[in-house]
């Protein structure tokens, strides 16, 4: 591969990760609460994106390639970080953090606060089912990025928002 072709690639890829970053950015939020941590993760998600991009199939969607990646990458951190010591944060800092600045009513912020810390106890693939769904993306979709059958997402899916209901 010649230099011009190294930059072209590398171009494509900035403007692909540009237009998309509000993955990397929900996958990073949805993992990780601090702040630190968020950045970090989002770094990870993209190092490891470049990495991939040359096995990029450009037949197929970014944005689901892209979600799978982070994801796989989001949850491997998770898993990691479960082995090590705890770090220890307060939700309230969490919530801080997330919050919706638009959110005005203080009942609807509850209910958001409730949304948050149900997700936060979620596991990793419950929590990127979560995601996804709430992003408005069809099973099919789902079903793509996380590598389970429309079928299974519709039935986790089901489970979930009977939990939510149950439990909010």
């Amino acid at each position: 591969m010649d230099t011009r072709t190294d930059e072209a690639t590398a171009q494509r890829f900035q403007a692909l990760l540009l237009q998309h970053r509000g993955i990397v950015v929900k996958v990073a939020g949805t993992y990780a609460w601090h702040p630190d941590d968020r950045d970090d993760l989002a770094q990870e998600i993209a190092a490891q994106l470049w990495r991939s991009f040359p096995g990029y199939d450009p037949a197929r969607p970014f944005a689901t390639w892209m979600y799978r990646i982070a994801l796989n990458v989001a949850i491997s951190h998770v898993r990691q970080r479960t082995r090590g010591p705890q770090q220890a944060e307060s939700w309230d800092d969490a919530r801080h953090d997330t919050a919706d600045p638009r959110a005005h009513d203080h009942e609807a912020q509850q209910q958001v606060d409730l949304l948050y810390r149900f997700i936060r106890q979620q596991p990793a693939l419950d929590r990127a089912l979560l995601l996804l769904y709430l992003e408005d993306h069809s099973y099919r979709d789902i079903a793509d990025v996380l590598g389970i059958s429309e079928t299974n997402v519709a039935t986790k899916i089901g489970r979930l928002k009977q939990r939510i209901r149950d439990e909010l």
